[in-house]
């Protein structure tokens, strides 16, 4: 195949490096593997890895915005020897763009046996700059929930409210009575939307 042009890659449980190396094949060991999906697909994501595949012991590494529910998940479904390190990169492609030095990189060592490939994991970030911060899921979710509910609810009730500029911006107190009454509603909208995600998730 690779004398017709094609290029091979391979994975095993066992180590074929040098062999693959020798053969022109470019082989690669599942370490890590790093979830990077939404909150809602996480369950079937994970449950949909095929575990027998995998070299082992394997690090599974999240990066979601939340934490107890990713590091729960995956105490319950991962295999056993599996080593778990929940991750919150405090930045994203906006405020990372020219680069990570000095942006929040929180990560907290569920199940770590294998310091060797854990430590190897973080300092990518920290050789990047970013300023390195272990803290439990649950501090993390305490101290994130304020500031984080606050952003997006603040950005959904405004995007609902579907504000334009105007030719006069006054500050009347009829404008401000409409608008507080817009916001009422517009969270109204959101909170429904929140039970029914919340009600399909809990089917």
């Amino acid at each position: 195949m690779i004398k017709q042009g094609h290029s091979i890659t391979a994975t095993s449980r066992s180590d074929y490096t040098d062999l693959c190396t020798h053969l022109g094949i470019s082989f690669f060991s599942n370490d890590v593997i790093l979830l990077c999906t939404s909150i809602l697909s996480l369950s079937q994501v994970i449950k949909s890895v095929p575990f027998h595949c995998l070299k082992q012991p394997t690090l599974f590494v999240d990066v979601l915005s939340v934490k107890e529910y990713p590091r729960e998940l995956m105490l319950q479904v991962l295999p056993h020897d599996s080593d778990v390190l929940c991750t919150h990169p405090m930045f994203g492609p906006e405020s990372g763009k020219d680069g990570w030095k000095e942006l929040t990189f929180m990560y907290d060592k569920v199940r770590i046996r294998n310091e060797v490939t854990c430590s190897s994991f973080l300092q990518i970030f920290a050789a990047e700059g970013c300023k390195m911060m272990e803290m439990t899921c649950e501090e993390h979710d305490k101290l994130a929930a304020r500031s984080q509910f606050l952003t997006h609810t603040v950005g959904r009730v405004l995007s609902k409210m579907e504000i334009e500029p105007t030719p006069i911006d006054t500050k009347t107190f009829q404008k401000l009575a409409e608008v507080l009454r817009n916001i009422e509603l517009a969270l109204e909208t959101i909170k429904q939307q929140l039970f029914k995600r919340m009600n399909e998730e809990l089917d």
